[in-house]
């Protein structure tokens, strides 16, 4: 894997959740790597017609990385800002930052500033399989609904912050 320096991957886990991902990933260093992911879910998912189901995103998450061994190989830490601009509501799970997603709409945007720790399994001279986990701090800024279409205006949120995960990625990677 010495000769390779770049690298394109998609997230499973993101297209779980029905969002559209790529990253690339550029070797800077014998050890060293610097990555760009972009996640883009723009569906709205109604389960009734008054109810306004939504996990729309546009995430971007750059990130540094250093390699134990050489890049694109074995074990990794990382550091990883990011941005996010979100509108969700109606998914019916609790959240501490943000309340009772069932009964609102929150549609905002999110800095955030993470380490992570990941390893790269080489499959084939190009193929790839990654696993990643990174924990951070998270702000967020945001306006409430009501999760009916059209809900009424609650509040607006100014700079809620919290410790999060801030990635979690099984990735599967074509090194060039």
């Amino acid at each position: 894997m010495h000769g390779q320096v770049v690298a394109v991957k998609t997230n499973a886990l993101l297209w779980a959740t029905g969002s559209l991902n790529a990253e690339s990933e550029v070797k800077v260093g014998q050890r060293s790597t610097l990555a760009l992911a972009v996640s883009w879910n723009p569906f709205t998912m109604n389960r009734a017609e008054d109810v306004n189901l939504k996990w729309k995103h546009l995430i971007v998450q750059p990130e540094y990385r250093y390699w134990f061994c050489n890049a694109f190989n074995g074990h990794f830490i990382g550091i990883h800002p990011g941005y996010a601009h979100y509108n969700i509501g109606a998914v019916g799970w609790r959240n501490d930052a943000f309340g009772q997603f069932s009964q609102s709409r929150y549609q905002g945007d999110v800095v955030s500033l993470g380490v992570g720790y990941g390893f790269h399994w080489i499959l084939s001279p190009r193929i790839s399989i990654e696993a990643e986990a990174g924990v951070g701090v998270a702000c967020t800024w945001y306006d409430r609904y009501c999760h009916r279409v059209c809900g009424q205006f609650y509040e607006h949120v100014d700079a809620r912050w919290f410790f999060t995960p801030t990635k979690l990625a099984v990735s599967l990677v074509w090194v060039m």
